[in-house]
């Protein structure tokens, strides 16, 4: 949300041209950097050493400061706003397959970006440092780990990537509002259980899975029905294979 409203005020006063959809993209992304590495020192550090139940339920109130904060901003308001975008024309793939411009850039940019991150996470030391301490934070401290820089780059990296996804998805359903991010951060969720937990590829993978039930879902039965058959999935996976699709299983020692 905060990354599309970057965008959305950068490509007001630049216009929806390539340059200005390039600089919408990168300081939404800077921004939400910031942002992210903000909440991480103000909110999540102090509550390190807490129980599990307490970071979720910060990252709830977190958000919720978010879109409320948001919405009494002055400039910006709870009222829908429309979201520039470059002109939009069909690609004809093949007889009666077209897709358009737009989709093809978030595709595009969406395969990039998780082939930047899985090579992020597993070929550079940064990320291998960053597994690490997903391991065991102690352990990686004994190790001259900076625990602390690097969950701060953590943080920064995800919201990041958040920015990016907020402004292709704004780019593809052009109407961004303060809780655009509530329903696609819970069905991100979702994707990531259904991929496998720690699994770059995994994640992708089932969001697109569950895009292509969602459509057929709103095509071949009822629209009302998609939202609840994605939490189906979800309550399906987690009975079946809580592991997910390329999730690994993981050994605790006692």
């Amino acid at each position: 949300m905060v990354g599309a409203y970057t965008a959305f005020f950068v490509l007001t006063a630049m216009g929806a041209g390539p340059w200005g959809m390039i600089l919408a993209f990168v300081l939404s992304m800077l921004i939400c950097a910031i942002f992210g590495v903000t909440i991480e020192r103000l909110a999540y550090r102090p509550l390190r050493s807490a129980p599990r139940l307490n970071s979720l339920i910060t990252a709830i109130a977190v958000s919720l400061i978010l879109v409320n904060g948001v919405r009494v901003v002055p400039f910006i308001g709870p009222n829908p706003r429309r979201f520039p975008r470059p002109t939009v024309f069909n690609i004809d793939i093949a007889e009666g397959l077209a897709i358009t411009n737009v989709q093809l850039v978030v595709i595009v940019l969406s395969a990039l970006l998780m082939i930047v991150l899985n090579y992020i996470v597993n070929y550079t030391k940064r990320g291998k440092a960053m597994r690490a301490v997903s391991f065991d934070r102690q352990a990686a401290s004994l190790m001259g780990i900076s625990v602390n820089r690097i969950i701060t780059f953590t943080f920064a990296l995800g919201s990041a990537l958040a920015a990016a996804g907020g402004v292709l998805y704004a780019t593809a359903y052009p109407q961004i509002i303060p809780t655009m991010g509530m329903m696609p951060g819970l069905k991100a969720f979702v994707a990531a259980v259904l991929g496998g937990i720690g699994s770059v590829p995994g994640a992708m993978l089932g969001g697109y899975i569950l895009g292509i039930v969602e459509t057929i879902t709103r095509g071949f039965i009822s629209s009302h029905f998609a939202d609840a058959i994605t939490f189906s999935i979800l309550i399906i996976v987690l009975l079946i294979k809580p592991t997910g699709i390329l999730g690994k299983k993981t050994g605790v020692k006692v």
